[in-house]
């Protein structure tokens, strides 16, 4: 999950996994795989680098949980 700024200022917390595309136009736009389309004030960047993190997070606990179940 990342979060991101609506323009209305809020900010909402968005399954990454269901991201397809981000466009700059030259406001982000989010194309979702449900084609959803959401507009945010965050840069392509910054979704970007959100999107990298949620995924490096992801990563690490899948290699802590698969060091926990190998017999010592």
């Amino acid at each position: 999950m990342i979060r991101v700024t609506k323009f209305d200022g809020c900010s909402m917390i968005l399954n990454a996994d269901w991201i397809q595309s981000i466009e700059e136009t030259p406001d982000t736009v989010i194309t979702l795989t449900t084609g959803s389309k959401i507009l945010v004030k965050d840069s392509v960047t910054e979704v970007i680098a959100a999107f990298e993190e949620y995924k490096r997070k992801q990563y690490l606990m899948s290699q802590s949980n698969l060091r926990k179940d190998t017999c010592s």
